[in-house]
């Protein structure tokens, strides 16, 4: 993916990666590769309930951005700031390009890149870029 912007929306199971520029849209799925996500705490049992993140899930939306220069993170639940983890540990390079990290249910595609082109106007108005 060659472009300005790029929008992640992500859960543990699938992340929609959408790439673009003024005049380009271009969408990929990258799916979980695992099991149930998941884990549920049961009572009496030791463990905080939790599985370890997925390295290799989360390096496919690191490759499935490209080298997009500004990134924003969206998602319905931690999954967004558990990837964000994942970049700020392994992927300094790709960390350095996301921009914001935002809260977003279950969006349409459309939906999704509509919330991102507005998000993306403040953004680059505050670093004086051309719309995208």
């Amino acid at each position: 993916m060659s472009h300005i912007h790029a929008v992640i929306w992500l859960d543990h199971r699938e992340a929609k990666v959408i790439g673009f520029s003024a005049d380009s849209v271009e969408k990929s799925i990258v799916r979980h590769h695992g099991g149930h996500r998941q884990v549920h705490h049961r009572s009496g049992s030791v463990g905080a309930g939790h599985s370890a993140e997925d390295a290799k899930f989360f390096d496919e939306i690191v490759a499935a951005a490209g080298d997009s220069p500004e990134v924003l993170l969206v998602g319905p639940g931690q999954a967004k700031v558990a990837f964000r983890h994942h970049v700020d540990s392994h992927r300094a390079d790709f960390a350095r390009r996301v921009v914001g990290i935002e809260s977003l249910d279950h969006p349409t595609e459309g939906e999704l890149l509509a919330f991102a082109r507005k998000y993306f106007v403040k953004i680059d108005q505050m670093l004086g870029l051309p719309r995208a």
